[in-house]
């Protein structure tokens, strides 16, 4: 209820997020006429502001609390498969869903690290790493340090999760089309897939409706996800998130400035 009415002031009202998710609707679906645009927006709006009402949720409870939450689990059988190989596992996380929820029941089928990028206010940092790693997981942030920190895990033939949808530095990363649209793509997942001979699987939370708990769903990667060539594997990266969300559109986190920067290095004049 309370997300419900926080999503539709921020579709109503002249919101950054509003702004933010109708420039990224308009790239990655432009078939859709004007007022199904606006209902997209709407319900993403709605979705983002549920996943952020979660999100103390998904901090403090209790683990067994969190995991009675989880109804069904789809495509277990590729993470099966990839722990069986026992030569880590690389869990390809989008912005899809409840990923925080997807960390506390990754948490529950072996050892594992989470990349994460620090936050500024060296406070709030605290809380999140804090909270991320209640249920055991170790944190790796997206250092060199943290880097080193994820071949280490996958060579011990651990888990490690990350986030593949976050812009990176223009020099961690290159451009491949998301959507039918050029964006600043990571590198890292392909990197580490090549040094560690780790598995690339992909994972997200779905949000069932009526509050009826959330559904696991698990991914096979792309054979070119751990192309060497960069270009050829982030292609194959970003076709792989894009197979999730378009499960599950809605859900995605559209109000995050996925493509804001463009392969001259400039910004996007679309986000202003």
């Amino acid at each position: 209820m309370l997300a419900n009415l926080i999503g539709t002031l921020m579709a109503w009202l002249p919101t950054e997020s509003r702004k933010i998710t109708t420039a990224n609707l308009s790239l990655c679906f432009p078939e859709l006429t004007l007022p199904d645009r606006q209902h997209m927006v709407k319900a993403s709006l709605i979705e983002t502001a549920t996943t952020a009402v979660e999100l103390g949720f998904a901090w403090r409870a209790p683990a067994a609390k969190i995991l009675s939450r989880i109804v069904s689990i789809s495509g277990h059988q590729a993470m099966s498969e990839a722990l069986a190989l026992n030569k880590g596992v690389i869990i390809v996380a989008p912005h899809l869903g409840n990923w925080e929820i997807c960390g506390t029941y990754l948490a529950t089928l072996g050892p594992i690290t989470f990349m994460y990028k620090p936050q500024k206010a060296e406070a709030f940092d605290r809380f999140v790493r804090e909270s991320r790693s209640r249920m055991g997981g170790a944190l790796a942030p997206t250092n060199r340090k943290g880097v080193m920190m994820a071949v280490q895990a996958l060579k011990r033939g651990e888990i490690l999760g990350i986030l593949p949808d976050q812009e990176p530095k223009m020099d961690g990363g290159v451009f491949a089309p998301f959507f039918g649209v050029n964006a600043l793509t990571i590198t890292l997942v392909s990197k580490l897939a090549a040094r560690t001979g780790a598995t690339i699987v992909s994972v997200f939370a779905k949000r069932l409706p009526a509050n009826a708990g959330f559904e696991i769903v698990f991914g096979r990667a792309l054979p070119g996800v751990a192309s060497t060539d960069s270009v050829t594997a982030a292609i194959a990266l970003n076709q792989l998130v894009e197979d999730c969300v378009r499960q599950v559109p809605t859900q995605y986190q559209w109000e995050y400035k996925r493509f804001n920067r463009l392969p001259d290095g400039s910004k996007n004049p679309i986000y202003r």
